[in-house]
């Protein structure tokens, strides 16, 4: 089951918080439809998130059709992110580490390698769009 995970340090709002790790989970395969999230009150003995935080992260979650409330029995996974092959995902998450490793070990910090991830990203999205333009 997912370990929802509150970073008390970062600028996101908690419940935005919830809400991205509940997505990028989906997108990664690690949530399927079908599967069931934490109950509110699991999230909270956790994470020590307001009751309030985590049921407006899951409306929101429910708004977007992610994810489907069911009176008494729990939130459950209804759709998925993402078209990738899970063992792409898998090799390339192995990869990256590696590449994460290597770069923290060269002295770089999490602001260098986001910079330098959304610098490639962004680059290759530009190129993208000059080919198909």
């Amino acid at each position: 089951m997912l370990e929802i995970k509150l970073d008390r340090g970062s600028p996101t709002p908690p419940y935005l918080q919830v809400v991205n790790q509940v997505r990028d989970a989906l997108r990664m395969g690690w949530l399927v439809p079908g599967d069931r999230l934490p109950s509110v009150r699991e999230v909270v003995a956790s994470s020590g998130i307001n009751p309030n935080t985590v049921s407006k992260a899951y409306r929101e979650l429910g708004l977007l059709g992610l994810i489907e409330s069911r009176q008494g029995a729990g939130s459950y996974v209804t759709a998925t992110l993402g078209h990738a092959d899970p063992h792409a995902m898998v090799k390339f998450r192995v990869q990256l580490e590696g590449w994460v490793a290597r770069a923290r070990a060269a002295g770089l910090d999490l602001e260098d390698l986001k910079v330098l991830a959304a610098a490639v990203l962004n680059e290759s999205g530009s190129a993208r769009s000059s080919v198909a333009g």
